[in-house]
């Protein structure tokens, strides 16, 4: 009886009948699988166990590791559904309603976070939000510093109920491309409101500079070994106790538990990358940097860093990422200054150095008053205008103007730019605005200006007999008006490189 007993216990308890095939939940019923690429498909069973992966007449076979996991690559497959996918180890998962097409990632701060119901005309927007073939899924905000493998969420199809809390700015692209292309398109958005590009980043690789990371990850650490969210918690609970008896004052709030929150490095990596990090994807939309304006200088190199360490770690090469540059926001000011702001838009302009990348100029559609301005479907349009050129090879204009090389003449200044489409124009009024102009005092004043031909600007201002430096747009809020024909703004830019508020600050 006990042998009996004994062989039993161990038949209950062996990893063979407890283990679970499981998989991260960006693997799903209506899930969108990229077309035309091998698609990576990974999970976790039993240590050594087999898998198979069937899908559209091909299979894949692999076996699990030490660990668990189990990836295999299937062949491409080109546009098309609805299928089924279905994962075989000691279990079975069979994905129902899978369509391949095309999958891009939708990341970054709020203004990618901001849902479709908070943007210029919602209710139509909404009202017409019937797109079957169009599929949404979104990762819950899990700041940690331990990787995940998984996140509560699920694909949906796009509905005029399921679209309304959507990233605005990832659902007009994606309808644009769907509508263009004539294929599905499917929408991951991982975007956290709030959050700082570091949380973005593996630690290890902000480790690795400690001239540029030292002093940001030293207060964190500091931070770290110091905060005790317990004990603020019990002090909130006291606040609140004696503000219920009295009713006096604002109602205490309660502390923010900032190890969880969306700027510690690396919690986002670990805790809204990490666990759709590998599905195969077209590319990425970025639309962040408001959370790093007052260290623009450091985003020169951190904002580079993050998207080559998710090129490295995706496995694709260098897959298509396309940012929003910042949008103008804060008060006009009359006189030329300088600007945290007009220095994160630059380090943004800079990481055109990396390939396949791209800018969606937006300097045009910002509120003063409001940090997320509501214009979603234009931005949209524009990051749309990147892909539809770059990556699906559709003869559009693309990029906004952009600045190439200046040129002293006498006392003013030709400035020339590349990428200007069907030529320099300007919006609302005739006369170029939004140009300030320095001679070798570094004191700018409003300049003057004109169209000389179609990429070529002529600046000038009184009183300025040996210029050395033009600006343009340079303000938080700067008010300029020079766009292409085909109304994509000019570039902000300056010729200087003279150090700005932001050079050295590092934390």
């Amino acid at each position: 009886m006990k042998r009996a007993f004994l062989i039993l216990a161990v038949l209950i308890l062996s990893p063979a009948t407890m283990a679970e095939l499981k998989m991260s939940s960006v693997f799903g019923d209506h899930m969108v699988i990229q077309q035309k690429q091998p698609v990576h498909i990974w999970g976790w069973t039993t240590a050594g166990q087999s898998v198979t992966v069937s899908f559209e007449g091909q299979t894949a076979e692999a076996k699990a590791g030490d660990d668990g996991r189990f990836a295999v690559m299937l062949k491409p497959v080109a546009a098309g559904g609805p299928y089924e996918l279905s994962v075989k180890a000691d279990e079975t998962r069979t994905f129902k309603d899978v369509l391949v097409g095309e999958v891009w990632i939708c990341s970054g701060q709020s203004n990618m976070a901001w849902p479709v119901s908070n943007s210029n005309d919602s209710d139509l927007e909404a009202l017409a939000a019937k797109y079957p073939k169009i599929r949404l899924i979104s990762v819950p905000q899990v700041g940690t510093q331990e990787p995940q493998k998984d996140f509560e969420g699920a694909w949906q199809e796009c509905t005029p109920e399921t679209v309304k809390t959507f990233s605005a700015v990832g659902y007009y692209f994606g309808r644009q491309l769907h509508q263009t292309l004539d294929v599905p398109v499917g929408l991951i958005d991982n975007a956290w409101g709030g959050s700082a590009c570091e949380a973005w980043v593996r630690r290890d690789l902000l480790h690795k500079n400690p001239e540029l990371y030292g002093p940001l990850l030293e207060k964190w650490t500091d931070l770290e070994n110091t905060y005790d969210h317990e004990a603020a918690m019990e002090q909130y609970k006291k606040r609140l106790a004696k503000w219920q008896q009295t009713k006096k004052g604002n109602r205490p709030r309660p502390p923010r538990n900032q190890l969880a929150g969306q700027h510690r490095p690396a919690n986002l990596y670990n805790g809204v990358l990490k666990p759709i990090l590998g599905y195969t994807i077209r590319g990425t939309i970025w639309y962040q940097g408001e959370s790093n304006a007052g260290r623009a200088y450091q985003y020169r190199d951190l904002f580079p860093l993050m998207i080559s360490s998710w090129r490295d770690e995706w496995g694709q090469g260098d897959f298509p990422f396309y940012w929003v540059q910042l949008a103008d926001y804060l008060n006009e000011k009359p006189e030329p200054a300088e600007s945290t702001w007009a220095e994160l838009r630059e380090a943004q302009t800079m990481t055109h150095n990396l390939p396949n990348t791209g800018e969606a100029v937006i300097i045009d559609l910002g509120e003063s008053h409001d940090i997320h301005p509501r214009n979603k479907q234009i931005v949209a349009r524009r990051l749309a205008r990147l892909a539809l050129h770059n990556e699906y090879d559709i003869d559009i204009v693309h990029r906004s103007p952009i600045y190439r090389s200046m040129e002293r003449v006498g006392s003013k200044v030709h400035v020339h730019f590349d990428e200007v489409g069907g030529g320099l124009d300007t919006f609302d009024v005739r006369e170029p605005i939004g140009f300030a102009i320095a001679q070798a005092d570094q004191k700018f004043v409003v300049a003057k200006a004109k169209i000389v031909d179609r990429n070529t600007m002529e600046v000038w201002a009184e009183g300025i007999q040996s210029p050395v430096a033009v600006r343009y747009a340079w303000a938080d809020n700067p008010v300029c008006n020079v766009q292409n024909r085909e109304g994509l703004p000019l570039t902000p830019f300056r010729t200087d490189d003279w150090p700005g508020l932001t050079v050295n600050v590092l934390k």
